[in-house]
């Protein structure tokens, strides 16, 4: 943690506020799960820099899925199966578990919340943990014996089977959507980890949150979209090295 006392002020500011919080939801994004090993999509460094973003467009996917699935098979499952939950995921998993956290809102589809523990999880955006049929809706785990097959089928109906995440084209689930928002409107705190803003619809969260009269708590060491108009108190760190110094105040063992 910083010797900075302005910082260590906005930390007690932030644990106070956790700690207080009557309905305290968590809303994540790319950030929290770079610390675990999990490449973000956008940047200089982001996996759009090194992979043809059209492998995810649905229409593409459905035409194609030869040169889709090789390509999604190393993104989501060779990158992200080798990734453990950091001190951040650990951290909003032990605030669920002592009844602090109500929810998680996460835009990631990488299940490291679960991993970690966290029960109730919002999947914004769907999860790579299951396939699901684009014939007949059925759903499969995404176990190593489906994804040996060089484009994965139903064993039911034959249909192509795609990751259960949302690929450019498709809707929000109405389901993740509605209980998002939800969570959004019920808050009173929200602590925003990791995420730039800049993804619609689900940069609308934090705004909704506020507008209901939430305090939020940013953790992000970069400005963001929401750190001038959505934002009130900013701790300008990574998510990990956050968490850690507010599980210290509030005095949280998450190691």
């Amino acid at each position: 943690m910083s010797s900075n006392p302005n910082l260590a002020e906005l930390i007690a500011e932030a644990a106070e506020k956790i700690k207080l919080a009557r309905h305290l939801v968590a809303f994540t994004g790319a950030g929290i799960s770079v610390e675990s090993g999990i490449p973000s999509f956008r940047g200089e460094d982001g996996l759009w820099s090194r992979y043809n973003p059209k492998t995810l467009e649905i229409d593409y996917f459905i035409q194609h899925p030869e040169i889709c699935w090789p390509v999604v098979k190393e993104i989501f499952y060779t990158h992200f199966n080798k990734a453990l939950p950091n001190a951040a995921h650990r951290f909003l998993a032990r605030l669920e578990d002592v009844g602090m956290l109500k929810a998680t809102i996460t835009q990631n589809i990488d299940s490291l919340h679960q991993q970690a523990g966290n029960r109730i999880v919002h999947c914004f955006h769907g999860n790579s943990a299951r396939l699901t049929c684009l014939k007949c809706g059925n759903y499969y785990p995404a176990s190593n014996d489906i994804l040996a097959q060089v484009i994965p089928h139903c064993t039911h109906c034959g249909g192509l089977l795609k990751p259960d995440f949302i690929f450019f084209g498709e809707a929000i689930p109405d389901d993740a959507y509605r209980a998002s928002f939800d969570a959004a409107r019920q808050c009173d705190v929200m602590l925003v980890i990791g995420t730039t803003g800049e993804v619609y619809p689900a940069a609308l969260i934090p705004q909704e949150a506020k507008a209901n009269g939430a305090f939020i708590i940013e953790i992000n060491p970069l400005q963001s979209h929401f750190s001038h108009q959505t934002t009130l108190l900013q701790l300008p760190m990574k998510a990990g090295e956050a968490a850690q110094a507010l599980a210290a105040r509030l005095k949280l063992k998450i190691d």
